[in-house]
């Protein structure tokens, strides 16, 4: 079977909403190379930095990488996702160079080759992720492991909104915490949620294909019995109380539910929000104030901002 391979020229800013409509469109991986890699500077607390091959990477911004089957609706399905990126644009989001480059491999070639983009990498104190393939060990007694399979569209588990995420999960959940896991996508901030122990956690998606890689990503991890899995749209007809409710999403998103959220956390809960880029850190700072919250951190990696939010004890 032949494929095509499309390569995305953007942004950083523009990653996980370009990757959003990759996957939408039917694509079956996203690989991400973006030219500022081969130059940052980067802390390493938790793990290795591994060589990178500037061969690997555009001349400028971002390059993003994704495969579609060669078949007769394939112009149509490129058609819609030019589309839908410049769609962005409303959501004033940098689209860079914004250009799609077509070419056609074959299904040997890129069934493995997507492969070595993927390594073990160890994002808090505690907690490492491996794809499902590596034999990984544990390298202390206290070292928590998540396994995913990063063929599906949402990605390794290591952009920096996913582990500002989980590290501020490891630094506030507690023992026994109810949890709620607003656009799961994979699912690994539900996974990490129990390993760090979460009583239960409900993982919730509007798109039935993030609800399937969840609940394939949960029996891999052998916590499918902690965390409840179901189609949502946001929090649109949740009644459960949980102590924390964390959403890696865009700004916009999460925009359309803090008040949801202040609503439906316990008093001293928890709203931990990630995936807003620098410009929207504001906005979304005055609107969870606006909606009761105190602020209690506001944390950064690279260009990617993370407000935790508390609900207050005595609520009003």
């Amino acid at each position: 079977m032949k494929w095509t391979e499309l390569s995305i020229y953007t942004t950083n800013e523009a990653i996980e909403p370009i990757s959003n409509i990759i996957h939408e469109a039917g694509a079956s991986g996203v690989v991400i190379e973006d030219q500022q890699d081969l130059y940052m500077e980067r802390e390493a607390p938790f793990g290795e930095i591994y060589d990178l091959n500037p061969e690997d990477y555009p001349e400028e911004g971002v390059r993003l990488k994704a495969y579609l089957p060669v078949n007769s609706f394939l112009g149509e399905t490129v058609s819609e996702i030019k589309q839908a990126i410049n769609n962005l644009l409303l959501y004033d989001i940098d689209l860079g160079l914004n250009k799609i480059i077509l070419s056609e491999v074959n299904e040997e070639d890129w069934a493995t080759a997507w492969k070595k983009y993927y390594k073990p990498v160890k994002i808090s104190n505690k907690i490492t992720i491996t794809p499902t393939w590596e034999d990984y060990k544990p390298v202390s007694t206290d070292e928590l492991i998540i396994e995913l399979d990063p063929g599906m569209a949402f990605g390794t588990g290591t952009h920096p909104t996913t582990v500002l995420s989980i590290q501020a999960l490891e630094r506030m959940l507690k023992q026994d915490d109810l949890v709620i896991d607003v656009g799961c996508g994979s699912g690994v901030l539900s996974i990490a949620s129990v390993l760090l122990g979460a009583r239960k956690v409900y993982a919730y998606d509007l798109d039935d294909v993030a609800v399937q890689s969840t609940r394939l990503n949960t029996k891999v991890n052998k916590v499918e019995s902690q965390i409840v899995v179901k189609q949502n749209n946001l929090l649109n007809h949740v009644t459960i109380n949980p102590d924390i409710i964390v959403a890696n999403i865009l700004a916009e998103i999460i925009l359309r539910f803090e008040q949801d959220a202040y609503e439906l956390l316990k008093p001293g809960g928890l709203f931990i929000t990630s995936g807003i880029i620098q410009a929207k850190k504001q906005l979304v700072h005055e609107r969870l104030e606006e909606a009761g919250f105190e602020i209690v951190e506001v944390n950064q990696m690279e260009d990617w901002i993370s407000i935790i939010a508390k609900k207050p004890e005595e609520s009003r």
